[in-house]
């Protein structure tokens, strides 16, 4: 592990850690020696989920070894900076050896047991981030928001999957809480449009290099650039559900995010699969100063690609842009853009 973490440093990159402490081996040394931390019944066969049990936090002694799997890392390994918490087995064979005749409070001391190892790991390590990952992202509650700085949403990344996965999400959870990655699902879609998808949420990149293109790796490099400026805004400004991908045909989507002072938004315009003939009408912005003049400018274009954007690069009021709009959507398949308004 300390290679992983000095090899990472001398290229001046955070060591990032994937644990799921909750679970156990059937065939592990854990669970040899501590079969009683092990939810099981104790007269059934025992029934395993992805290989695998899940052990009793309703059990002080369980927290206790759940605890020492962060500190004894962070101990150990102090520049880990950073981890992945992951939770994808349900409880099977739901038994509790320590509860005994209370089996009806398992599920609510469990959580309980929970909370208790993440108050602890919270109270050592403050600054630590933390992911929440979990199977159909069964983790993601209000609670746990005290803990984590973010969560997994789905493991479908597929960017069109992703349109609705994240607008439903964000009726609920801000956008810094979302994990949202590049991935290689569905190649029909652009590189280009899957970036701009995950650039929604907390963007990353699950990807190698070596799949993309010369232009793909440029694009990328570019829009990584454009959203840690424009972070503020997507991160920590209002957001503005422009255009539902889930009205009409469903061919569509547009969010706006707004800056809390009004001189910067973010416009994300998605076509998926727009029907022929379809008409398409401007899409009027919203939360911006109406008295203001914004400069329109459509960011997030591949290499040597211009903007067909009507009115890029142009300045209007806000009162317009609120009042008639931009024209941002098409009627092609799998196009995206990115615009970027600016107060003058």
């Amino acid at each position: 592990m300390q290679k992983l973490v000095d090899e990472a440093a001398k290229r001046n990159i955070k060591f990032g850690i994937w644990i799921e402490p909750e679970m156990v081996s059937p065939k592990s040394e854990l669970y040899e020696k501590h079969k009683d931390w092990v939810i099981h019944l104790p007269n059934r066969d025992e029934y395993y989920f992805r290989n695998q049990m899940v052990l009793d936090l309703s059990n002080p002694e369980v927290q206790d070894f759940v605890f020492g799997v962060v500190d004894g890392l962070m101990t150990k390994y102090p520049g880990i900076a950073y981890f992945k918490w992951d939770c994808n087995s349900p409880i099977t064979n739901i038994y509790s050896p320590y509860l005994k005749d209370k089996q009806t409070h398992l599920y609510v001391d469990y959580v309980r047991g929970l909370y208790k190892v993440l108050d602890r790991i919270k109270a050592k390590y403050p600054k630590l981030p933390m992911m929440l990952c979990s199977g159909g992202s069964g983790r993601i509650d209000y609670e746990a928001l005290q803990y984590f700085t973010e969560f997994w949403a789905s493991d479908n990344t597929d960017p069109i999957q992703r349109l609705f996965i994240q607008y439903g999400y964000s009726f609920f959870y801000p956008a810094k809480s979302m994990s949202a990655h590049v991935t290689t699902w569905n190649k029909n879609a652009s590189i280009k449009f899957r970036t701009d998808v995950a650039m929604m949420g907390k963007l990353g990149f699950d990807i190698k290099l070596s799949d993309m293109s010369g232009d793909d790796l440029t694009y990328c490099q570019g829009a990584v650039k454009n959203y840690k400026r424009l972070r503020p805004a997507i991160m920590e400004g209002d957001l503005y559900r422009l255009v539902s991908p889930y009205d009409g045909t469903r061919s569509h989507a547009a969010n706006q995010f707004v800056s809390k002072d009004k001189n910067k938004a973010v416009v994300f315009a998605f076509d998926v699969y727009p029907g022929y003939g379809e008409k398409i009408l401007p899409v009027r912005l919203e939360g911006l100063d109406a008295g203001k003049q914004y400069r329109v400018k459509e960011i997030n274009l591949m290499p040597n690609q211009g903007s067909s954007l009507e009115g890029n690069d142009r300045v209007f009021s806000g009162d317009y842009l609120m009042k008639v709009g931009l024209n941002l959507l098409t009627g092609n398949k799998l196009y995206s853009r990115v615009v970027e308004i600016t107060a003058e």
